[in-house]
């Protein structure tokens, strides 16, 4: 088993063409895999990546078209896109100030549980938030990492979403670290209705500095997963991104 992680950073990415760049990875882990039924000995690679999206919609394959409240000419004023993927759970929004992180790991190189995966994911994050002292929570159905759970001031900080198969993983969470929430009432976050969004820096008052957050992100997915992250200094120079 291979529980070396490479850690790239896209910087500020189109969706698209990441979306491109983690198929690309995708399949690159899943066609190694195959090719391990008749040669043992070869290792799957595991990657993490960091992105920060332009402003974007995203829908997953069993949402609702109808939690996007926007039509195609008001995404346009708004300088924003839409795409319907192939991650599970259903819309939800990417864009500046926002750090999203795309695992694209064998998960049998871990563990064969994505029950387990996804669970880890929110402790992840959870642990991340507690050092800043924002206590955040699991909402029980919903998947993702919540604030005041419970509450008539329930509010969502990081959304949730993967696809799965042959035990590679693929897409991720988004953490709302200094978000633009105005985007959000363009949507039915995540289909839920009656629930608001918060982000990091209107917790508490403050802009947050992204980088320190990755690096905790990164400190507390290391420990969860009992992963060595090896951390890439290339940025921005990938085949199609």
């Amino acid at each position: 088993m291979n529980k070396n992680i490479q850690v790239q950073d896209l910087g500020h990415k189109d969706y698209k063409d990441t979306w491109d760049y983690q198929e690309q990875l995708f399949k690159k882990i899943v066609d190694l895999k195959l090719e391990k039924r008749t040669v043992p000995e070869l290792v799957t690679p595991n990657f993490f990546v960091f992105v920060e999206h332009p402003h974007v919609y995203t829908l997953g394959k069993s949402g609702d078209i109808s939690n996007l409240l926007l039509s195609e000419k008001q995404l346009e004023a708004k300088g924003a896109t839409f795409y319907k993927i192939n991650r599970g759970g259903d819309i939800t929004y990417h864009g500046p100030g926002q750090t999203v992180g795309y695992p694209i790991v064998d998960l049998e190189n871990f563990f064969t549980d994505i029950h387990k995966y996804l669970r880890l994911l929110e402790e992840t994050i959870i642990l991340t938030l507690a050092e800043y002292h924002i206590k955040g929570t699991r909402s029980e159905g919903e998947t993702g990492v919540w604030l005041d759970v419970g509450t008539p001031f329930a509010r969502k900080i990081c959304a949730m979403g993967v696809r799965a198969s042959r035990w590679v993983t693929m897409h991720g969470f988004a953490l709302n670290v200094n978000a633009n929430l105005g985007y959000f009432d363009n949507i039915i976050p995540c289909g839920i209705k009656g629930k608001a969004v918060t982000s990091m820096h209107v917790e508490l008052g403050q802009e947050i500095d992204a980088a320190e957050v990755k690096a905790k992100i990164l400190k507390h997915f290391a420990v969860l997963f009992e992963a060595v992250m090896e951390y890439s200094e290339i940025r921005n120079q990938h085949s199609g991104i």
